[in-house]
């Protein structure tokens, strides 16, 4: 079974090919056309992709972040957040490396079975990368006006963190 798991991407492709193949596509050149597009993107969106590194990489490095969550600590307590995952509710939107970072370090300092550690387990796998993906996608495509896409993709994330506040409440 091991050996099935294994080798499901080939035979994923194989069976691409074969497809191809069969319908009378030239299979190579069609590849070779989407890596082209695939790089042309890459460079499109290069500078957008750039300035959300760096405005992440200041946003940290300033230690805007402690002033902020040390305004906030009574609010968030008030809801039931700890204050210690108050870093990954606020830089998960901007950087998903950036919040695996602090989510390693949670973990780390307060455990994976604790409630801050439970907390913050739910909160980086059911939240988005809200700016890096409005970065990247609409750049590619050149959207400038993304309407209420950013309030909506905002307020999903703040359920998803009432929600894993409250399951992990409901759960343990």
């Amino acid at each position: 079974m091991d050996y099935i798991i294994k080798s499901i991407i080939p035979i994923i492709i194989f069976l691409i090919v074969a497809y191809g193949m069969i319908k009378k596509v030239k299979v190579y050149e069609c590849f070779v056309e989407g890596a082209k597009e695939g790089l042309y993107i890459c460079v499109r969106i290069f500078p957008y992709l750039l300035a959300m590194i760096i405005a992440v990489g200041v946003f940290r490095e300033s230690n805007a972040l402690d002033y902020f969550i040390s305004i906030v600590k009574p609010v968030v307590k008030f809801i039931g957040l700890p204050p210690e995952v108050v870093p990954l509710v606020l830089v998960k939107p901007l950087s998903g490396s950036g919040a695996m970072g602090i989510f390693a370090e949670t973990l780390n300092k307060f455990g994976a079975d604790s409630y801050i550690g439970r907390v913050a387990s739910i909160i980086i796998g059911s939240t988005e990368t809200i700016f890096y993906t409005l970065t990247v996608y609409f750049g590619a495509v050149g959207i400038k006006k993304i309407r209420h896409t950013l309030w909506v993709a905002i307020m999903a994330d703040m359920i998803c963190v009432i929600l894993a506040i409250n399951i992990v409440k409901i759960m343990f």
